[in-house]
């Protein structure tokens, strides 16, 4: 699968566009920086939100492709000053979001009350994506207001565990050096999809 037709699935599943993508796509840097940075506290917190979103199960999880680290280097380099500031902001609004669900942070939830608070978070952030949808067409991105910070995080989980060794390797079906195309391969129910 090519980079660009990965972005567009992602933003097919999470229902908005990717944020940040042209940048991933060209290999710049936004030229934005991060003030205040990503601690290893905030990048094992981006973690656990990852392998709550992508868990592991026969196959490795979020947590095993270092989604985390990876959060933390595409928002540093492919997010504008107004994204990033909305992605930060987010880890303490979902944070906020847990204490007043579950009375408790998210790192002190079991994996059932994040996911509840995940699926809550998905249903927030589809009705806040649809209202400024409207509002940000024909605007430039420094006058585009960000998407829902649990859309960005979902994003960047997808894009970073299936561009990583652990998920092309041995969540999808991988072959080395692929053969010839054939489009009537036989398909068996629950065979893993094929990485290229």
């Amino acid at each position: 699968m090519e980079r660009r037709e990965l972005l567009k699935q992602i933003a097919i599943l999470t229902g908005g566009a990717f944020i940040g993508g042209e940048l991933f796509l060209t290999g710049c840097k936004s030229g934005a920086s991060l003030e205040a940075g990503f601690t290893p506290t905030t990048i094992a917190f981006l973690d656990e939100v990852a392998e709550t979103i992508i868990p592991a199960t026969k196959t490795p999880g979020a947590k095993a492709a270092k989604v985390g680290e990876f959060m933390k280097v595409f928002v540093t380099d492919c997010y504008t000053k107004n994204d990033q500031e909305a992605f930060t902001k987010g880890i303490v609004q979902l944070d906020e979001a847990c204490n007043k669900m579950h009375s408790k942070s998210f790192m002190e939830c079991d994996a059932k009350q994040r996911h509840d608070l995940l699926v809550s978070l998905e249903k927030e952030a589809k009705t806040f994506n649809d209202g400024i949808g409207k509002e940000n067409e024909g605007k430039k991105d420094e006058e585009r207001k960000s998407v829902h910070y649990y859309t960005m995080m979902k994003q960047i989980t997808l894009l970073g565990f299936f561009t990583s060794k652990t998920g092309m390797t041995e969540t999808l079906r991988h072959v080395p050096v692929p053969g010839r195309y054939d489009g009537a391969f036989p398909y068996k129910k629950g065979d893993k999809a094929w990485a290229e």
